[in-house]
């Protein structure tokens, strides 16, 4: 498995959040980690761009976007991003996009939000073919008609994954990119109800085998403390849930909240979590830092703490 870390914005101005944000991926790198998911937060930062300077400050780690909502931009538009960002990263930008949801597109956008995933297969069409450039892009489906040319090309291919929750959706991710994305699936999600869809469409479209990206909650913290931070996590993380594709995710599952995904405990234990999700498997694991305190100075400690120890662990869990 690779590991990796989210790394996002969080509270304060712009100059703080950029400040912290690339001492994060620095510490990243030079932890040895092997990827950095950044997400696209509706309200914050932009993703690629991020990345364009954290691909900047680092060499070696892969960065990864998760996820670009598509609706946001044409797929001409997000290739052009993309491929800036792939230039200033030295060829390590992983592309994490997908359809959103509906109180982000809809209510958050105004645009529609019909056929999401149709509109996700037709976005594709577009999308693979602007990033395969340079030349021209000549591609008419239902949703787009595009003849634009387009002169720039990648420095190093370009990895497309899609968060891909429900049988459609992971068809497509099969079928047409990379791999999935995924936030809010527990162990048995993946097994049973991701990897064997995903894998199986790849496999019937003659492509590899998908990276299959599990995003999660963790905290290094006493047995005493194992609720509280599963709380925290519904208290912070939770508002996803509202969501029905997330909610119809967690219905292949076990788990009833991202609390009962959150991997909470001593090392032994989140050792034997993370591990559990590999032979699921995930292909991937993008750790969600969550740290615990009654002030910012416990929370600044405990992250520090989480984050030195999924770094040891990377190491035996590879």
């Amino acid at each position: 498995m690779r590991i990796g870390v989210m790394i996002g914005p969080e509270k304060g101005d712009a100059a703080r959040k950029l400040t912290r944000m690339l001492a994060d991926i620095e510490w990243a790198e030079s932890a040895g980690l092997d990827t950095a998911w950044i997400p696209q937060i509706p309200t914050d930062f932009d993703a690629l761009i991020t990345i364009a300077l954290m691909g900047m400050r680092t060499s070696r780690i892969e960065l990864g976007t998760a996820v670009v909502p598509l609706q946001a931009q044409h797929p001409i538009a997000l290739a052009r991003q993309a491929l800036s960002a792939q230039a200033a990263a030295g060829g390590r930008l992983a592309l994490g996009v997908g359809p959103s949801h509906h109180w982000i597109v809809r209510d958050m956008l105004g645009l529609p939000y019909d056929k999401p995933a149709g509109y996700t297969r037709d976005y594709l069409d577009v999308l693979n073919v602007a990033l395969g450039g340079p030349g021209q892009v000549d591609v008419e489906n239902a949703t787009f008609t595009v003849h634009n040319p387009l002169d720039l090309g990648p420095v190093a291919p370009v990895p497309v994954l899609i968060a891909a929750l429900g049988p459609v959706m992971l068809r497509i991710a099969g079928e047409h990119t990379d791999g999935t994305i995924l936030w809010m699936a527990d162990e048995r999600a993946v097994g049973e109800h991701i990897v064997p869809r995903i894998t199986k469409a790849a496999s019937d479209a003659g492509r590899p085998a998908p990276r299959v990206v599990a995003g999660l909650p963790v905290c290094l913290c006493r047995p005493s403390e194992v609720d509280e931070a599963k709380a925290r996590a519904n208290r912070i993380l939770g508002e996803a849930e509202v969501s029905p594709n997330y909610q119809r995710l967690l219905e292949t599952g076990d788990a009833k909240d991202i609390g009962d995904i959150c991997i909470a405990g001593d090392e032994q234990t989140i050792a034997a979590g993370l591990r559990r999700f590999g032979d699921a498997g995930a292909t991937d694991l993008s750790v969600r830092l969550l740290p615990i305190g009654d002030n910012r100075d416990e929370l600044v400690a405990s992250k520090r703490r989480t984050r030195d120890m999924i770094a040891e662990l990377a190491k035996d869990l590879r």
